[in-house]
C-alpha cells in the first residue's frame, strides 16, 4: 500500500526556530508511516545535512520568488504529494495559489511563524499591500491555517481581514530533553572556560530582530564577578556586535560560540538563559531552556514568550528595549532558586508528539 507523501515548503534550511521544528514534526510523521519530502527553494542552510541524512530533500533551485509558482506547480504535477504543508510568507500564500493552478488536488496546510507586522514595518507601503492582498487571497485557498502563537493569529487577522475562527492556534515543537554526550558537555566546558554560577546565554541567528546589542548594554551595567555571556549563532549581525563588545570593554566576558547543530549541552552548562528579542513568532528557544530546566529571562515582546512562560510563572519577563529592567532581571534570576523540574515539565506541553497530533488533526487525518 502506498504512503500518505506530505511535502513540506522551506526557502531552505537555516539554522532558525521553524527548520529545526519542521524536523521534529517529519520525525514524528515518518513514525506514523507518512512519507515525508522536504522542498526547498534552494538547498543550502546549516540543518542541511542532517536533514539530507533523514529525508529527501528536494532542490526546486528557485532563487527569485517571482519564478516559484511555474516551478512548484511543475513539482506538483510530477511528485503528487497528498499534503503540502507551507511555512513562512509569502510561501504561505504561494503554495495554495500553485496548488490551485497545478490542478493537483491534494490538502495544503500554511503556517505562520513570525509578526510580520513587525518584521516587514520597514519594506515600503508597496510591499505592505502586496503582503495584505496576497493573504486575504491566498489563505482562503488552503484547506487550514495555522499560527504558532496567539499573537502570530492575532496579527495576521488584522493583516488579512480574514475571521479569526479561520486560523487555528498550534505552537511549534521542540523535542523531549535527551542527556548529551560527554563529549558534547565537555566542548561546552571548554568554550565557557570559567566556574559556573554566572554563566549567561543566549541563543539565535544574529540579525536586528534578536536586539543583541540590548543584552550586551544589560550585560555590561552587572556588577557580577566571573560573569561571562555566551552568544550560539551565526549571523551578518555578528561583525557590528563584535565591535560593540570592543567599545564596552567587554571581550575577555563574550563568548562567541557559532552555530550549534545541537544546543543542548549549551543550555546545561548555562545557569541562565536570555531572550533579547524586539519580536518574536513563538520563542523555540525558550522552550529549549525549559526542556533543560535553565532559568530564563525574556522581553515581553510580540509575540510568544509570555504564552510559553505564562506570563511569568515560568521565567522573568521584562519591557522591550529596556537597558535597567533587563540587568535588574538577570542580576535576579541568577541568584533565585530554581525548580528545574517545573521548567522540565512546562516544556513537554510542545513535545512534538502532542503538536504533530495537531498538525494531523488539521489536515483531517485525526478526529
Amino acid at each position: 500500500m502506498k504512503k500518505n507523501t506530505i511535502s513540506i515548503i522551506l526557502p531552505n534550511f537555516g539554522g532558525g526556530g521553524a527548520e529545526r521544528a519542521y524536523l521534529e514534526i517529519a520525525k514524528e510523521l515518518a513514525k506514523r508511516d507518512y512519507f515525508v519530502e522536504f522542498v526547498l527553494m534552494h538547498c543550502s542552510g546549516e540543518l542541511l545535512d542532517k536533514a539530507q541524512s533523514l529525508f529527501s530533500v528536494v532542490d526546486l533551485k528557485c532563487n527569485r520568488l517571482r519564478n516559484l509558482p511555474k516551478i512548484l506547480i511543475t513539482y506538483l504535477q510530477k511528485n503528487k504529494p497528498d499534503f503540502l504543508i507551507a511555512s513562512m510568507w509569502p510561501l504561505t500564500v504561494i503554495a495554495p495559489f500553485s496548488q490551485l493552478l497545478s490542478k493537483h488536488k491534494c490538502k495544503v496546510l500554511i503556517c505562520e511563524q513570525n509578526f510580520l507586522s513587525a518584521q516587514y514595518q520597514n519594506r515600503g507601503w508597496l510591499n505592505w499591500i502586496l503582503m495584505r492582498i496576497s493573504m486575504a487571497i491566498g489563505y482562503r485557498l488552503a484547506y487550514s491555517r495555522l499560527g504558532v502563537s496567539v499573537g502570530v493569529i492575532n496579527d495576521i487577522v488584522n493583516l488579512s481581514g480574514l475571521p479569526k475562527k479561520m486560523f487555528k492556534l498550534v505552537y511549534n515543537p521542540v523535542p523531549i530533553f535527551k542527556e548529551p554526550s560527554k563529549k558534547l558537555i565537555n566542548h561546552a566546558e571548554q568554550l565557557w572556560s570559567c566556574p559556573s554560577g554566572a554563566r549567561i546565554i543566549t541563543v539565535g541567528s544574529f540579525k536586528s530582530q534578536k536586539n543583541h546589542s540590548l543584552l550586551l548594554k544589560a550585560f555590561a551595567k552587572l556588577n557580577i564577578t566571573d560573569a561571562k555571556l555566551m552568544f550560539v549563532g551565526e549571523g551578518k549581525g555578528r561583525k557590528p556586535l563584535s565591535l560593540l563588545v570592543e567599545e564596552l570593554g567587554l571581550a575577555d566576558k563574550i563568548i562567541f560560540a557559532g552555530f550549534q547543530t545541537d544546543t543542548t549541552p549549551f543550555y546545561l552548562t548555562a545557569d541562565l538563559f536570555v531572550l533579547s528579542s524586539n519580536y518574536e513568532g513563538f520563542g523555540n528557544v525558550i522552550v529549549e531552556a525549559l526542556a533543560c530546566g535553565t532559568p530564563i529571562v525574556s522581553t515581553d515582546c510580540p509575540s510568544g514568550p509570555s504564552e510559553i512562560l505564562k506570563k511569568g510563572q515560568f521565567g522573568k519577563l521584562v519591557p522591550v528595549n529596556d537597558i535597567n529592567a533587563l540587568a535588574i532581571a538577570i542580576s535576579q534570576q541568577i541568584k533565585a532558586p530554581v525548580n528545574r523540574d517545573l521548567l522540565i515539565k512546562r516544556a513537554l506541553d510542545f513535545s512534538p508528539e502532542k503538536i504533530t497530533n495537531k498538525y494531523l488533526y488539521s489536515l483531517g487525518e485525526l478526529n
